[in-house]
């Protein structure tokens, strides 16, 4: 009889490729139909089908039934925080065209780690909200100073409504292209949610990547301090 959580088949179903592509997919948050992720993997629908019922059962993904169409999406934010974990130390991604190369740079650039922001663009949005004492870093989570409150209101965002629920309210997340923490949680979901709503963030299509918007690079500027444009 075994007394720790049996790791193995959790990474027996992440271990295999087809899977990990899907799983890959699904990480910037959205809910893609099957037909999607089987374009994306290079399979059938058929064979989609059966790596997607594993993943479900496993529970690492959830499906919702829209009409004819099933959609998939990770079961949570652990799953999420799970995935992200292990690309710190996978190995580097083999680019071998120029729009691998591009993509690549993207996802670097600026991406939503299941629903919160990645990348340079989330740790240098992290950082900025250290540097203007908004929030603390306190080991592995982050707590939100008297400022910070004052700042959370300011952007109409309930500091009361993100500290309910189960899911942590300001973690750290390693992130995997930068080798450095950005915020996760209700926290960093709630702020990148902002950040769409502001217009100042914007998803690609067939990629978790996001991109900055005009307005965005002169909000970054402004409230954070931050750059963005001498990045493009």
């Amino acid at each position: 009889m075994r007394s720790e959580p049996d790791l193995s088949t959790i990474a027996a179903l992440i271990g295999d490729p087809t899977r990990a592509i899907m799983l890959s997919a699904l990480l910037g948050g959205q809910s893609l139909p099957a037909s999607e992720l089987a374009y994306r993997s290079h399979i059938t629908a058929q064979t989609a089908s059966s790596h997607l019922s594993k993943l479900v059962e496993g529970g690492l993904l959830t499906m919702q039934r829209t009409g004819r169409h099933h959609y998939y999406q990770l079961k949570n934010a652990e799953v999420a925080h799970l995935l992200e974990a292990l690309a710190v130390v996978a190995p580097p991604p083999r680019v071998k065209t120029q729009e691998q190369s591009n993509e690549l740079s993207a996802l670097q650039l600026a991406r939503t780690c299941y629903d919160h922001l990645a990348g340079k663009l989330g740790v240098a949005v992290t950082q900025s909200l250290i540097e203007q004492q908004l929030i603390t870093l306190d080991e592995t989570d982050y707590q939100v100073t008297a400022a910070g409150s004052k700042w959370l209101s300011a952007w109409e965002i309930d500091e009361s409504q993100l500290h309910k629920g189960r899911r942590k309210f300001a973690c750290t997340c390693l992130d995997w292209s930068e080798r450095r923490y950005h915020v996760a949680g209700a926290f960093g979901a709630s702020v990148t949610t902002k950040f769409f709503e502001k217009g100042w963030i914007a998803r690609m299509n067939g990629t978790r990547a996001i991109g900055i918007t005009d307005s965005g690079h002169k909000g970054l500027k402004e409230q954070f301090g931050i750059e963005t444009r001498e990045w493009v």
